[in-house]
Parts: C-alpha cells; structure tokens; sequence
C-alpha cells in the first residue's frame, strides 16, 4: 500500500517510498537554491505533523535536496523583499513551528546533505538527528550579514554540536566553513563522493529499519529528552524508556531469533 505521505500532491516537496517503511523528504525548489518559501514550510510542518501522529507509520526518513548544487539556501529572500515587519513576524513563526515539527519527528530522521547548507539549511540539518554530506558542501549561518541572526534553533544546537566557542566565530562571523570542517567539528557524521550521498543515507536508513521499531523510538526519546536533563535525571529517562520495552512482542523475539540463530522478524509490536 502506497504511504499517505507519497500520495498527496506536494506544491514544494517530494515525497517518496523507495522500500516500505522508509521516507524520502526532498525539498524541490532546485530553482531557487531549495529556499524556504511560506508554503515549503507550511507543507513541512504538515508531513512532519503526520508522522509524529502516526509513529507507526514508516521506520525512518532521509531528508535531502533537489539538484546537486544546494541542500537548502534558507530562507527565500525574494519572497522576503518588502514584507512589513508583522508579515515578516507572523512567515517566522510558521518557520519556528518547522523546526519544532521536525525535531518531533518520532522516528529517525537522517539528512542528505546534497550541496549548500546556508541559514536556514543549517538550522535543518541540525535538526535531523544526524548528516551525511557530499564533498564539496559548503556551510555557513549567514544571517549576520543580512541583518537578523539565526532564529530556527541554530544558536542552540550548533554550541550544543560543537562547543560554544566555535559556535559564536560561526554565527558572529557569517563565515562559510567547508564539509570537512563539518565533518572534523561533528556538524555532519560522513563525507561522501558526489552523487552518492542518498545512498549512504538511505542505505542507513535501512539498517536503522531491520531493527525494533518501538526499541529505536524509545532510545531517540531517551537521547533526545536526557540532553536536556542532568545526567542522573537522564539515567532516570532511559530507564523508563527501557522498562516500555520489556512487554513487547519485539523484545521477546529478538531473544528468540538470537537463541535459534535466524533473523529476527519485528512487527512494531
């Protein structure tokens, strides 16, 4: 059965099922660098808003851009040109409400970077829970220069990625930095060659995929809420999360398949 998500007509989109119970999330704007325009956020606040309703519904999601040359460029400013300062308010808002809806996401979500991540492209990297990125990508939070700062979480999550005091050379400077600085810094988890890198990542995806479901909702729970705890707090996290595993279908026939040396079949149960 075709996912909901591929099925829908997508105005800036394109949404894909290569193999059951796995997305592909392309951002289609290749004319405009794949900026984030009103209605590409609207239409990623809608996906995202699914998926976190329907945790059951796929295992993992890649994230990419259309093209070869530009993951996302940030925010479209053509469409910003002559907004006044409540139009510029409310289109950031709904950008704000994006990043949240990503960073819901219940399953794993693994981006692709295909080219230039700038601002906003970078805000959404960093909201995924890991990268791959090609040779040659360049990044950088360039809003600085155009007169605002970043605003999507990027002045939380990159000091949180890579240490404060890089972070605020970045983000102060505008300065772009190169996919192996990212990669050196933690900012993306792989280089690859161009062309390539949704495969690695989808390749990923598929491993994350072969295992328990519910198991791998409930450690991205626990990593993701016990970061922001004290570490015993977070101990105490992770052991909730844990105890929601030991009902089910799943743990018992991992158990079971180990046991009797064959592949473990999950259902999510």
């Amino acid at each position: 059965m075709t996912h909901p998500l591929v099925a829908k007509a997508w105005e800036t989109l394109r949404v894909e099922e290569p193999e059951p119970g796995l997305l592909v999330v392309t951002l289609n704007r290749p004319h405009r660098a794949n900026a984030m325009n009103t209605t590409l956020g609207e239409e990623l606040i809608a996906l995202f808003g699914t998926l976190e309703a329907a945790p059951h519904a796929c295992q993992a999601v890649v994230l990419t851009g259309a093209g070869d040359r530009a993951f996302c460029a940030g925010a479209d400013l053509a469409e910003r040109n002559g907004m006044d300062d409540e139009a510029f308010a409310r289109q950031h808002y709904m950008f704000e409400r994006m990043m949240r809806a990503l960073l819901a996401c219940p399953v794993p979500l693994i981006a692709a970077v295909n080219g230039a991540a700038f601002a906003g492209g970078l805000e959404l990297v960093l909201s995924c829970d890991f990268a791959y990125a090609v040779e040659g990508a360049r990044f950088a939070f360039t809003e600085v220069t155009r007169g605002i700062m970043p605003g999507g979480g990027g002045t939380q999550h990159l000091p949180r990625s890579i240490g404060a005091r890089r972070a605020k050379e970045i983000i102060f400077t505008g300065a772009h930095f190169t996919a192996e600085e990212a990669l050196a810094w933690g900012i993306v988890n792989r280089l690859v060659p161009p062309g390539e890198v949704l495969a690695q990542a989808l390749a990923t995806a598929r491993r994350i995929a072969a295992n328990a479901p519910v198991a791998i909702r409930q450690a991205k729970k626990a990593i993701d809420h016990g970061l922001q705890a004290d570490l015993r707090t977070g101990m105490q996290m992770e052991i909730e999360a844990y105890y929601q595993l030991i009902p089910t279908q799943d743990r018992r026939e991992g158990i079971a398949a180990f046991n009797e040396k064959r592949p473990p079949r999950f259902t999510g149960r």
